[in-house]
């Protein structure tokens, strides 16, 4: 994977977009208060009249869904695109999306979880970063440091972010950033919407995912040889982890799977659901460092 291109710098008082392309909005309180934050902040953030829909568990059909995000991309306007919840349903809007009706102009995408469909989408077919950041439902819970760290980073205020974890595997490497969400991550793996993988520091969060199914997805991963082409592994929070008896650990399943690939890993980082959500910019330089239990990163607009 290369470098992406980020989008410019945004400043308060620019339109914002506010779009639901995965499961339906329910955490309604939730979602006024990540609103609040924008708003707070500034900025004129604009929900679209539809955002309520719901079709099952998606938040309204493939094509409701679609329309409101290409829409969204190419409002002149609008800097930024701010994702109201993950759930379910952005890597269907793949199927839909043709990217040459998509502007050329880098826009940020902001969303974690099941936007990571997206996020990976868009730095494979137009080469341009997006940010793995709390989505509207989560943001307002966020802590302060985080918060701020997002803002700073999207307003260029900050040069380098480093967050602190615990080195599992020594070792330090430079490469690109490639945060997502584990299963989304694995089930993009070798399709034409996954980045080159080459070169890429792989940060991997997850909720609600037993050491078992942890431990069968990176057995996949190690079947594609896709592991084989990192430069070393970013773990953050794997929380709501059911654990069946008798149960390796969570740990010991990172331990037993990935410490044969002979690169550095950290894991503990401030990164995931239920907690503290670093912003990670999707195909930045960054370092990590085994030694240390460090991550760290920089956006050059």
């Amino acid at each position: 994977m290369q470098p992406v291109e980020f989008p410019p710098i945004i400043s308060r008082s620019q339109k914002i977009c506010a779009i639901a392309p995965s499961g339906a909005l329910r955490e309604w309180e939730r979602f006024e208060q990540g609103v609040k934050v924008w708003r707070d902040r500034g900025y004129e953030l604009t929900i679209p009249d539809r955002l309520s829909q719901s079709w099952g568990y998606l938040a309204g059909t493939d094509e409701h869904r679609c329309q409101q995000f290409v829409e969204a991309w190419n409002d002149p306007e609008c800097v930024a695109i701010a994702c109201a919840r993950g759930g379910y349903g952005s890597m269907r809007l793949l199927e839909k999306l043709t990217w040459q009706e998509l502007s050329d102009r880098p826009k940020w995408l902001i969303g974690f979880s099941d936007i990571t469909a997206l996020l990976w989408a868009i730095a494979k077919h137009k080469g341009m970063g997006g940010l793995h950041a709390p989505v509207l439902t989560t943001l307002g819970n966020e802590p302060a440091r985080s918060q701020q760290q997002l803002f700073d980073l999207l307003e260029g205020k900050i040069d380098a972010i480093t967050l602190t974890g615990e080195g599992l595997i020594t070792g330090k490497v430079t490469g690109i950033l490639l945060p997502g969400n584990l299963t989304l991550a694995t089930n993009i793996i070798n399709t034409n919407n996954c980045p080159d993988l080459e070169n890429v520091i792989l940060a991997i969060e997850d909720v609600a995912e037993a050491p078992y199914r942890v431990d069968r997805m990176l057995t996949h991963w190690r079947w594609t040889g896709h592991l084989r082409k990192l430069k070393g592994i970013a773990i953050g929070r794997f929380s709501q982890a059911e654990v069946s008896t008798p149960s390796l650990t969570m740990e010991e399943v990172w331990r037993d799977r990935l410490s044969d690939l002979g690169i550095p890993i950290v894991m503990n980082l401030p990164f995931g659901h239920d907690g503290e959500n670093a912003p990670l910019p999707v195909g930045c330089i960054a370092e990590l460092d085994g030694d240390n239990g460090t991550l760290s990163y920089r956006v050059n607009n």
